[in-house]
């Protein structure tokens, strides 16, 4: 019998998807060595936004929250999402950060290392899969999945073999728009599996409402292993739930063999945390439904949100319609990239512009201009040569890897934070968010001096009198 994996998102990716990622490690930590005697395939824990909003919302080190798990949870595998030159930040990285931050995040308690590539662009993972299997880690390489003229099998197909070639311990196709449908899972999955010999996880997320559909359809093609989230932090945006697909294979030759009892627990654990969410409207109780624009645009949960935010401030709602239909004919422009961080935002504010500047392309975006440059690698179809034009002239573009372009950096980093570094996992905080990190260094010094952060006058280094 063939046991079915399952990795649980609730300490990431579920409050990410529903939560703005504001479930601080003080929420965590009473239930973690509950969820170690689970059986999880593993616990997808760190990473994602995970970073970010420790340093710039809950006043946290992120680095002291994945070794706060790694010290509870002995058993099970934890997990995390990068992404690639990217790391966890919004540019490429040279190459001395991304060894560096990969290793310290093994060290400091990672096992398994989600890699992905917003272009699926394979030479934006290459240093962080090498210094991943340098240090020992799982190395699970994820497919951006988007559809178009590019996207065929074939094109899967191709993108899974470099994969396992490349080092890949696992294969993960990351439905983060929830668009995959269960017609097309089971052809995918198949041709996957006659493809490559590593497992392969799915991961999706229920915006549209088929999610749970295409992980039975994965799971009855071969599928080895799926992504879920807790019931109180699943659905809408985030994954199916733990309980429901744990039911849903009970009896089968896939059957996961998790406790129904045991996943009640932890789920009646996180009920209140969700509750406190939607009190204090962290939780807007429009992204725990169905939104089926997803399919018809192609735009994920979170860019639908952002979109409507840039409108908002523009007071331009009436044009939401218009830019939504937008959207489509610019990530065709743009060489038809899956939408997902940071090509989605992207994308979606180019759309924006070009509908109410009154005339396409008349304002282009640093980012949208960086993206046709070549800044972010290599597209699967190629750029509007008239939009190329407009953005760039005759500027010749990138076809090397883009980290290739760029010095080392660690050495330069460490001197800029020299004041505030205790150790060297600040350099890498500082690196990722330069405008965030000195700031969270500042209420430290502040705490460990038995001061007020919220009241101290860090310039003068004194209360105001």
């Amino acid at each position: 019998m063939k046991k079915l994996r399952i990795t649980e998102t609730v300490l990431r990716d579920g409050h990410q998807s529903l939560a703005a990622t504001r479930m601080s490690t003080q929420d965590m930590i009473p239930i973690l060595e509950k969820m170690d005697d689970i059986g999880y395939y593993s616990l997808e824990c760190w990473g994602g936004a995970t970073f970010d909003a420790c340093l710039r919302f809950l006043d946290e080190d992120p680095w002291i929250r994945l070794r706060e798990i790694k010290k509870r949870v002995k058993k099970t595998p934890l997990q995390m999402l990068l992404r690639g030159q990217n790391l966890l930040g919004y540019r490429h990285y040279a190459d001395d950060v991304v060894e560096c931050f990969v290793r310290k995040s093994i060290s400091n308690g990672i096992d398994i290392l989600r890699i992905f590539d917003a272009l699926n662009d394979l030479r934006n993972l290459e240093t962080a899969v090498e210094a991943a299997k340098k240090e020992g880690g799982h190395v699970q390489l994820a497919m951006a999945y988007t559809t178009g003229k590019a996207y065929t099998l074939d094109y899967w197909k191709k993108l899974a073999s470099d994969m396992e070639s490349m080092g890949a311990d696992s294969i993960c196709i990351k439905d983060m728009a929830g668009i995959l449908l269960p017609r097309e899972t089971g052809k995918l999955i198949t041709a996957l599996k006659e493809t490559v010999s590593v497992p392969i996880q799915m991961h999706s997320h229920c915006t549209c409402g088929t999610a749970p559909i295409v992980y039975m359809e994965a799971v009855a093609a071969g599928c080895d292993g799926i992504d879920t989230a807790i019931s109180p932090f699943a659905h809408g945006t985030s994954q199916p739930a733990t309980e429901v697909m744990v039911e849903a294979f009970k009896g089968t030759c896939q059957d996961t063999e998790l406790d129904q009892a045991a996943l009640a627990e932890i789920a009646d654990y996180f009920k209140p945390i969700r509750d406190r969410f939607l009190d204090e409207k962290i939780i807007d109780p429009k992204v725990m439904g169905v939104d089926f624009k997803g399919l018809l645009y192609q735009v994920p949960g979170g860019m639908l949100s952002n979109l409507v935010s840039q409108l908002k401030e523009q007071k331009a709602m009436d044009k939401y319609t218009e830019v939504l239909e937008e959207i489509p004919r610019v990530r065709e422009d743009l060489g038809e990239p899956p939408l997902v961080t940071p090509s989605s935002q992207i994308v979606g504010t180019q759309a924006v512009l070009n509908i109410l500047s009154g005339e396409r392309y008349k304002l282009i975006s640093k980012e949208t201009r960086g993206i046709l440059r070549g800044e972010y690698g290599k597209t699967a179809v190629p750029f509007n040569d008239e939009v190329v034009r407009k953005a760039i002239g005759d500027e010749k573009p990138i076809t090397i890897r883009p980290a290739d372009l760029l010095s080392p950096e660690m050495e330069s980093l460490e001197k800029e934070i020299a004041g505030f570094k205790e150790k060297d996992e600040d350099v890498l905080s500082y690196a990722l968010f330069p405008q965030v990190a000195p700031e969270y260094f500042k209420r430290r010094e502040a705490k460990k001096a038995g001061l007020d952060p919220d009241k101290f006058d860090y310039k003068n280094k004194a209360y105001p009198i």
